[in-house]
């Protein structure tokens, strides 16, 4: 049986953390699922069709992984789609205590799929997509937070 693992996120827009920690996830997994949410409490700065299209353009050369989107629970969607965990980044111990409530959470709700937390690296340890949009718009360097294709999307929104 293949391992299914799912690493969600907003992905607006995706950065090397992330890209990273998707990548050391497909390492360990048969599949990873990155799926995209629509966080109701923020306010995106691209489309879900966007996101998708941008995640799918970074990963192109990973191939057991695959995009997708999703809203409601975490939870019942890794379980719909036959995976054992899910995939979460941490940066610093602030990620931790809000990760931690997550997965607590969603074990009261399902206890047969594993969370599995992937330390970021070093170097973006600092790195959040907030930071990344906010840099842009401001026309800054972004060309090591981002891959090309992303920064060429963000130039595309801020730079009219």
């Amino acid at each position: 049986m293949a391992s299914i693992a799912v690493c969600p996120g907003s992905f607006d827009p995706i950065t090397n953390g992330h890209l990273d920690i998707i990548t050391r996830g497909a390492k360990v997994f048969d599949e990873v699922k990155v799926v995209v949410l629509n966080n109701s409490s923020k306010q995106p700065l691209f489309t879900v069709e966007e996101r998708i299209n941008l995640i799918k353009e970074v990963t192109k050369n990973i191939p057991n992984v695959k995009v997708d989107s999703f809203q409601g629970l975490l939870i019942d969607y890794a379980k719909n789609v036959g995976a054992s965990a899910i995939i979460r980044g941490l940066r610093a111990v602030s990620d931790f205590e809000y990760e931690m409530q997550i997965t607590s959470m969603n074990r009261v709700l399902n206890d047969e799929i594993e969370t599995f937390f992937i330390m970021t690296n070093n170097q973006y340890s600092f790195l959040s997509s907030s930071i990344v949009k906010e840099v842009a718009k401001y026309n800054g360097k972004i060309t090591e937070l981002v891959p090309p294709p992303v920064e060429k999307a963000l130039k595309a929104k801020f730079i009219k």
